[in-house]
């Protein structure tokens, strides 16, 4: 997970492979980007997405807060993001919230290979 690298993914993959990131608040899109894989590995994916929900819905008391040390005063987890099963789907934020999941060149939700135990 921390190499950046998707289990599964291999150069010879037949279609090209991207994130898709989504914004809603509630249940209305306000935001949608798709991005080669390539180009931004998991570490910086799960960074912008704190991004995208501090600018989003944060004030700057919050956006410190979310970066305290745990335990504090003024600690909060609104920039926490979640991982969603195995499959390298993220999400961060609560109302307006980000969705990132990797997609194929039609749009269609892609799932990795696992390996057998997983």
């Amino acid at each position: 997970m921390g190499s950046g690298k998707i289990a599964g993914m291999t150069k010879e993959s037949p279609q090209k492979r991207y994130w898709r990131i989504e914004g809603y608040d509630s249940t209305e899109k306000i935001f949608e980007k798709r991005i080669p894989i390539s180009q931004i590995g998991e570490n910086k994916l799960q960074d912008l997405l704190r991004a995208l929900t501090a600018k989003a819905s944060l004030t700057y008391n919050e956006i410190v807060g979310a970066y305290a040390n745990r335990g504090t005063e003024i600690a909060n987890d609104l920039l926490e993001v979640h991982r969603d099963g195995p499959y390298p789907r993220f999400a961060c934020g609560t109302n307006p919230h980000f969705y990132v999941c990797i997609v194929d060149e039609d749009g269609k939700v892609w799932h990795p290979t696992l390996p057998v135990g997983l």
